[in-house]
């Protein structure tokens, strides 16, 4: 059976979905823009701003499931520019290591709101 998890301290959803879905010890976080809980705006200055915030969104959720980055098995990172492929690995790395997970990153047209960066991930929820 599935169980929703809807976030109280991160980003609220911009469309009709939960934060999160749990299955059979397996959390799926829905994809997260770089959006600042407090103001629900995109954080200001640029694709290293807005990763950290994306990456701090994903921890927040994470850590409301009493989950943390080692429990993350996948994520995959949606950009609008893959120039920014190495700015992001800089500041993704210093969240998700030493032990990484499985990831896929990939470019795309545009995202929600005008952000530059969309995050999802998988872990284990036990």
């Amino acid at each position: 059976m599935k169980r929703c998890f809807y976030t109280q301290n991160g980003p609220k959803a911009v469309g009709p979905y939960a934060t999160a879905v749990i299955h059979a010890g397996v959390a799926y976080l829905s994809g997260m823009i770089p959006m600042v809980p407090d103001t629900g705006k995109l954080a200001e200055g640029g694709i290293q701003a807005q990763a950290r915030q994306v990456l701090q969104n994903v921890c927040t959720v994470l850590s409301e499931m009493n989950l943390s980055p080692a429990d993350v098995l996948k994520t995959t990172i949606y950009l609008t520019d893959l120039q920014n492929f190495a700015a992001v690995n800089e500041i993704y790395a210093s969240v998700f290591g030493p032990d990484f997970p499985a990831r896929s990153c990939v470019e795309i047209s545009a995202l929600p709101m005008g952000a530059l960066i969309e995050i999802e991930a998988t872990a284990i929820a036990d």
